[in-house]
């Protein structure tokens, strides 16, 4: 089958449609006695809509990731409780993820003045990388097309406008280099 460019299986349509209807209202990982059974649960749904997902990963309660179907996770990394991430992200290994991040794709277009905004679309969207051994805070909002490169830290409420190097600290709006981990 192919959808919006992207070519998927039946097999990840039916596992799609899985974790949209039961899975993502599940405990999150932490909740006591039930919760390693409801990460297992998505992990081993999400293995199969993901275009590559890594070992020990995980999708908490709440996690949209739209489609999913050009999303690559590497080991040990996760998306957070009630966060939104595109479905082409690619994210890396050992990533932690805070709950409420907000990633975006897109933008709205702004270069007219004699057409409304509302009016003139989005822009085109932008693949956000997240490198190795990155840890996201708690409510960060990334603006389309950001890379984060390894090693770096992005502190919880950041508004994540522009790249920055590895070992980043990072912090707030807008976001802005707080110090390195060199």
């Amino acid at each position: 089958m192919k959808y919006k460019n992207v070519e998927f299986s039946v097999k990840q349509f039916t596992a799609l449609i899985i974790y949209k209807l039961f899975l993502v209202w599940l405990a999150s990982s932490t909740t006591p006695i039930i919760g390693k059974i409801c990460r297992k649960l998505r992990y081993s749904c999400c293995r199969h809509i993901f275009l590559y997902c890594g070992k020990n990963v995980n999708i908490e309660r709440g996690a949209n990731f739209g489609s999913g179907f050009r999303l690559r996770i590497g080991d040990n990394s996760g998306i957070g409780v009630n966060c939104t991430v595109p479905g082409n992200i690619v994210i890396g290994k050992n990533v932690m993820m805070g709950p409420e991040c907000y990633i975006l794709s897109t933008n709205h277009s702004f270069d007219r003045i004699d057409v409304p905004m509302i009016e003139q679309g989005n822009t085109f969207q932008l693949d956000t990388i997240i490198e190795d051994d990155v840890w996201i805070g708690r409510q960060v909002i990334f603006t389309p097309g950001r890379i984060v490169k390894k090693g770096s830290i992005i502190a919880a409420g950041c508004v994540l406008s522009k790249n920055f190097s590895e070992y980043s600290i990072i912090g707030g709006n807008p976001s802005r280099i707080i110090k390195t981990r060199i």
